[in-house]
């Protein structure tokens, strides 16, 4: 049964969408909260009474990132049937991702690297949403019947697809990352490779 949204569920939602846009495209340290409270149209107190502190708002931001990557990643998963298919969608995803005129990276791998270190919050989301990424390459490898050591090489290879894009602009990173993947899921299944 759907409830209906509270004023402060529809408030909540404007911050988070505001500090997602604006963190993501400008980094996190580099918006403060009168920006943030003057875009999502909310006073400052109330913006407060939502969310105690800055890292609150961020938890919240990477929350519906996470939610958001899963649930495109699991998309294009299900676009296919195969199991091995099923393993190079995620750099599918990926390469339509990168091409998209806002990618800039990885939010989770961005806001560690600039929080990390002193937001053990930022740093808790980024970790649980790294493993939660392994867990689900961990997942497809399994189904495919490939030996478990491929699930970190193949999730090393999106992570370091991202990365890649991000720094040099060029989304051809996925397709790059996607052919390796391939090469090496060819090789953990025992089929030649072309």
């Amino acid at each position: 049964m759907n409830a209906t949204k509270t004023p402060d569920d529809i408030a909540r939602e404007q911050v988070i969408a505001v500090a997602d846009r604006l963190f993501y495209a400008r980094g996190i340290q580099a918006v403060p909260m009168d920006e943030l409270r003057t875009e999502a149209g909310v006073s400052l107190k109330r913006m407060y009474s939502l969310f105690p502190s800055k890292e609150t708002l961020i938890a919240a931001v990477l929350k519906g990132r996470n939610a958001t990557w899963t649930e495109g990643i699991q998309d294009w998963a299900a676009r296919v049937d195969a199991p091995r298919e099923k393993l190079l969608t995620m750099f599918d995803f990926l390469a339509d991702w990168f091409a998209k005129d806002d990618f800039r990276g990885c939010a989770f791998i961005n806001s560690f690297g600039e929080l990390g270190a002193t937001a053990p919050t930022v740093a808790e989301a980024a970790r649980g949403h790294k493993a939660s990424f392994q867990k689900y390459v961990a997942d497809l490898v399994d189904r495919a019947g490939a030996p478990a050591t491929l699930a970190p090489q193949l999730a090393l290879l999106a992570e370091g697809a991202q990365t890649t894009a991000a720094i040099s602009g060029l989304p051809d990173a996925a397709t790059s990352a996607r052919a390796a993947a391939a090469t090496l899921i060819d090789a953990a299944l025992g089929k030649p490779t072309d």
